[in-house]
């Protein structure tokens, strides 16, 4: 019972997992590894929801977490 309401009281101090760093965080933390591009794009989409982040700074995420041949391809492209 003391634990629940230290976990109550803490959600609604630090925002729980619902917080703009919590969010950031999650985001952080997806990278394409062996996934196809397609999957990559969808665990990523789930990710981004409910970030604020720009247009530009997601794109930027997005390049860094793909993996390296991919990339590769995206810088030439560009």
């Amino acid at each position: 019972m003391l634990i629940e309401k230290l976990l109550v009281v803490s959600k609604r101090v630090f925002g729980g997992e619902d917080n703009k760093s919590a969010k950031v965080a999650k985001l952080k933390q997806v990278e394409q590894g062996s996934w196809t591009i397609d999957k990559f794009v969808q665990i990523f989409k789930w990710a981004v929801r409910g970030n604020r982040y720009k247009e530009q700074a997601l794109v930027e995420e997005f390049k860094r977490e793909i993996n390296n041949i991919i990339r590769y391809k995206l810088i030439k492209m560009e």
